[in-house]
């Protein structure tokens, strides 16, 4: 019929040539004119045409999507936002004046702020070094200090901080009388920025601690066991920007929705499995462990029990590799080895608030000696090894290192 149609439509009749030795053997069809002939004009326009209609069908179909998707979210109109969670919990403290509320929101305008820069870091010309080294001896990124400027500033104006302890800085924060209020904040601002240029998930991590109204802070205020925390938490930029809270009764995890600028609760009451198919560490550092380590590393990869291997995963960004292991069960090692012999990550602000969450969670953290949240720090920079994770991947570890105690 399409053929008929051309040949009618361009008048090219069915003709037989006289030269033709058998002129009745050499007919010229339109599939003649189609294929020997420079393609007709009017089936270009016929082309394009059904291309045209398609196109037109797939946006007619993504539009219904779109707007059943938008009409869905329309309907939407319960939204248990973190600052909604957040005053819902402190309604069962009749005593409680909204002091800790304010100072939660204030720490969310921060990871707000940071997850914006995060986003533009590369078009605002934020991705390189700032000229500096931290406290800690690493080279400083400029989003590192843009971020620890975001959190200071967003933490005193609350009026509700009094000490500030940030990896980005020497010394303790102590904040003027005038803006002072009872809660100590220690935080990393930044964590993992050595993967920003990269693209990898970086966060911030937080945790809180509060002292008795009416006393003047000083630094031993936050030199405390973490189990003595009111909360803490942190908040991943990746491909969303999740922040996770526990304030001492369980795990919940918010994904901030950009179109409303609000995170919203999307992984409520978080458990970890109690048992994980993965392990995460640096095994670039292997032939500096101790003996628990590598054993427990060697078990995970050639198991005597019959089960089957876990699988390693390992980002390079605490943030990531502790949030995979919240979701997914498992373990997360950072060990002392000989050229760090009192581990890498820092004890207030990286290993307190990791563990105060898998513990809420229902997992366990080890430092190889005892349980990370009963360790006293001594300095604000203090650092610790760390084994964090589902309950019974630590309980191995644990296990390994009391052997190696009784030698």
């Amino acid at each position: 019929m399409l053929a008929k149609f051309i040949q009618i439509a361009l008048n090219f009749p069915s003709t037989t040539t006289s030269s033709h030795p058998y002129p009745h053997t050499h007919t010229r069809t339109p599939a003649y004119f189609l294929c020997h002939v420079s393609f007709p004009r009017i089936a270009v326009q016929l082309y394009q045409l059904i291309s045209w209609a398609i196109d037109t069908f797939h946006l007619l179909v993504v539009w219904c999507c779109v707007a059943m998707d938008h009409a869905a979210d329309a309907h939407r109109t319960d939204l248990m936002t973190i600052t909604r969670y957040v005053l819902n919990e402190q309604s069962k403290h009749p005593e409680s004046r909204g002091d800790f509320t304010i100072l939660l929101s204030h720490i969310v305008l921060g990871c707000k702020f940071v997850c914006t820069a995060v986003n533009k870091a590369g078009l605002a010309k934020l991705i390189g070094l700032a000229g500096e080294t931290n406290v800690q001896g690493e080279e400083q990124k400029k989003l590192d200090v843009l971020s620890n400027e975001v959190f200071v500033k967003a933490l005193v104006s609350s009026g509700r901080t009094c000490i500030l302890v940030s990896e980005e800085d020497e010394e303790a924060t102590f904040v003027d009388p005038a803006l002072r209020g009872k809660y100590c904040v220690v935080f990393d601002p930044l964590d993992g920025s050595s993967n920003i240029d990269c693209g990898v998930s970086i966060g911030t991590i937080f945790g809180i601690y509060a002292i008795n109204d009416g006393v003047d802070p000083k630094i031993e205020d936050v030199l405390q066991p973490g189990k003595n925390m009111v909360a803490a938490g942190y908040c991943m930029y990746g491909s969303s920007c999740t922040l996770v809270l526990s304030t001492g009764k369980g795990v919940n995890g918010f994904t901030l929705d950009p179109s409303l600028g609000e995170f919203i609760l999307t992984h409520p009451d978080i458990k970890i499995p109690k048992k994980g198919k993965i392990y995460s560490v640096n095994e670039g550092n292997a032939k500096n462990w101790d003996a628990p380590t590598a054993k427990y590393v060697e078990k995970c990869k050639f198991p005597q029990d019959g089960s089957p291997a876990k699988s390693l995963r390992y980002i390079g960004s605490m943030v990531a590799d502790v949030h995979r292991t919240l979701l997914y069960g498992g373990i997360f090692l950072y060990p002392a080895d000989k050229k760090s012999p009192n581990g890498k990550l820092r004890v207030l602000y990286e290993v307190f608030p990791m563990s105060y969450l898998m513990e809420q969670a229902g997992g366990q953290a080890f430092t190889g000696k005892q349980r990370a949240l009963d360790l006293i720090p001594t300095k604000i920079h203090e650092r610790s090894p760390i084994f964090l994770g589902s309950y019974d991947d630590v309980e191995e570890i644990k296990a390994l290192y009391a052997a190696e105690g009784q030698k």
